[in-house]
């Protein structure tokens, strides 16, 4: 071989080391595939892969923020959706943690996910003491909704494992069992709408059941610290419900490893906020991430400084 074309194969090689260095995969866990977590975990994913030179993201679906937290525990290159209550007790190590606490940050809050309990039309339910004796799915394991579910149930004066059979199904495998009879209520945290619950509500024959359960709220505030508020779902967002459902609130945030670098979670932020439009195409609960949103009372846990760089950038004073 030519001293020129060994040059050029040596320029080549470094060159193809240089890119490989310089790619980045990263992973976004989200949830099932009948909630919220997926659709905008996929976005952001295409969002991010499009618009950060050398990053390649991809969306994982799990089985909601309890797993999501674990995978970020793993120290791999994940960012993860969390409700606010799942985060705080991995940082504090308790509940479902109590193996060992997890170094998770803020990256970002996002929007707020609200409690649903569902029940339908013939099934008995139309207040929480009547879950009583009832077959019951509380959410899958590994999520979120299982942690409030167990919370909401223990704020009603009911005993999630004496008062009632008690299934662990996500929200898409829910809907299905209560359409087939064999569930007749089940509990479900996520954002507005959510299609699993909105394909309960447009089946021909059912009538939805929303059960109130906002007055739950104080105890768990007093039992867990001011994660949860009082709050309402509007009878126009899903077809049949009578009435507005009033029921307890929680935040959703994005989170990543304290050891993620900074530039990283600069980007993965910075990303969100900037593209926020394609994000909001994707699915309409993304209009309420909103910088004015970022404040540091709204977190259980601290920001990571990647996002603290960007939210200084634009003005925003967090901490």
């Amino acid at each position: 071989m030519s001293t020129k074309h060994t040059f050029i194969g040596a320029l080549l090689a470094g060159l193809l080391v240089s890119l490989g260095a310089s790619a980045q995969n990263i992973s976004i866990a989200t949830g099932g595939t009948g909630g919220v977590y997926y659709p905008m975990g996929g976005g952001l994913a295409a969002i991010l892969s499009k618009s950060v030179p050398g990053m390649q993201a991809t969306a994982e679906v799990t089985g909601g923020s309890v797993d999501n937290l674990k995978l970020i525990a793993s120290g791999k290159p994940y960012i993860g959706f969390s409700m606010s209550d799942a985060a705080l007790d991995a940082y504090r190590g308790e509940d479902k943690f109590k193996s060992g606490k997890v170094a998770v940050r803020t990256l970002a809050i996002l929007y707020p996910n609200r409690m649903h309990v569902v029940s339908v039309e013939g099934r008995g339910v139309s207040k929480m003491s009547d879950l009583k004796g009832k077959r019951v799915s509380t959410g899958s394991p590994g999520s979120a909704t299982e942690v409030m579910a167990f919370r909401v149930i223990e704020a009603a004066g009911l005993d999630k494992d004496k008062d009632m059979k008690r299934e662990r199904l996500g929200v898409a495998e829910s809907v299905n069992a209560i359409k087939d009879g064999k569930i007749d209520a089940f509990f479900w945290v996520g954002g507005l709408p959510t299609a699993a619950v909105t394909d309960l509500s447009n089946t021909p024959g059912t009538k939805i059941k929303m059960i109130d359960h906002a007055d739950t709220v104080p105890a768990m505030n007093k039992k867990y610290g001011n994660l949860y508020v009082q709050d309402t779902i509007a009878k126009t967002i899903y077809q049949g419900m009578e009435a507005d459902n009033k029921q307890a609130t929680v935040m959703n945030i994005l989170v990543a490893n304290a050891s993620m670098d900074e530039t990283t979670a600069y980007n993965v932020v910075k990303t969100l906020f900037e593209k926020r439009s394609d994000m909001i195409a994707v699915h309409k609960e993304s209009n309420n991430i909103k910088l004015e949103n970022q404040k540091a009372e709204a977190s259980p846990l601290p920001f990571h400084p990647g996002a603290l760089k960007y939210f200084a950038e634009k003005g925003i004073k967090v901490n």
